[in-house]
């Protein structure tokens, strides 16, 4: 991705939070340069990921496959090993109108997607064999807004504004919106993007930037290139 369309896409998404009530933290407003200055109190951000990240998963088209996110909050996986500490996450995410989040599990994640306001989010769900492989002949089972639902393979979920999906380890997932785009809400366990998305297909995580512009802010992504 051109690092001109990663800044636009910051704008737009920026623009369509706050539409629905939402302000980012004043770290979502550092420059690369004052990130820089500030890393030193700004660590847990750095080490635990926060803030932003868009992809279009090493494929080139992000509007037909790509996603934003902005994490807000992550603990850090030493805290979810020992079972104390900051053990949660959350993030804002925008999926636009028929904009795949391609399938994919998590092997330690359990999260709950929310649609915080726009279209419908429509959530494509499969099982898993009896070693979490993904199986498109299996089902399962997920709890909507706390209550359980039982899911053929391929089923599509369709999640109005303030409905909710709990997706827990071994539930394939892929989803995008429908009629228009989304803004999403997800509270999860700590989230680790390095290692803990299992795609169905061989893809990438993070794109690949191509630096036709300064940066507005940092990406998750260029933490280790411009922080150190």
């Amino acid at each position: 991705m051109k690092r001109s369309q990663i800044n636009a896409i910051m704008d737009d998404a920026r623009a369509l939070i706050e539409r629905h009530g939402f302000v980012l933290p004043p770290f979502a407003d550092w420059t690369p340069d004052e990130f820089a200055k500030r890393k030193d109190a700004a660590r847990h951000v750095i080490d635990s990921r926060c803030g932003w990240d868009i992809t279009d998963y090493g494929k080139g088209d992000f509007d037909a496959m790509g996603l934003f996110l902005f994490t807000l909050r992550n603990g850090l996986l030493s805290d979810l090993q020992r079972g104390g500490g900051m053990c949660y996450a959350e993030k804002l995410l925008i999926s636009r109108r028929d904009q795949l989040s391609p399938t994919h599990t998590h092997a330690i994640k359990a999260e709950d997607i929310i649609n915080r306001g726009g279209a419908t989010l429509v959530v494509e769900l499969y099982g898993s064999d009896g070693d979490g492989n993904f199986d498109d002949t299996a089902g399962g089972t997920v709890l909507c807004d706390g209550i359980a639902r039982d899911f053929g393979p391929g089923e599509k979920l369709q999640l109005a504004p303030g409905e909710s999906v709990t997706l827990r380890p071994g539930d394939w997932h892929a989803f995008w919106g429908d009629g228009g785009d989304v803004l999403i809400g997800e509270v999860s366990t700590v989230n680790d993007d390095e290692t803990d998305n299992i795609f169905r297909d061989p893809i990438g995580r993070f794109a690949q930037v191509e630096e036709d512009e300064a940066p507005r802010h940092l990406l998750v992504s260029d933490y280790a290139t411009w922080l150190g």
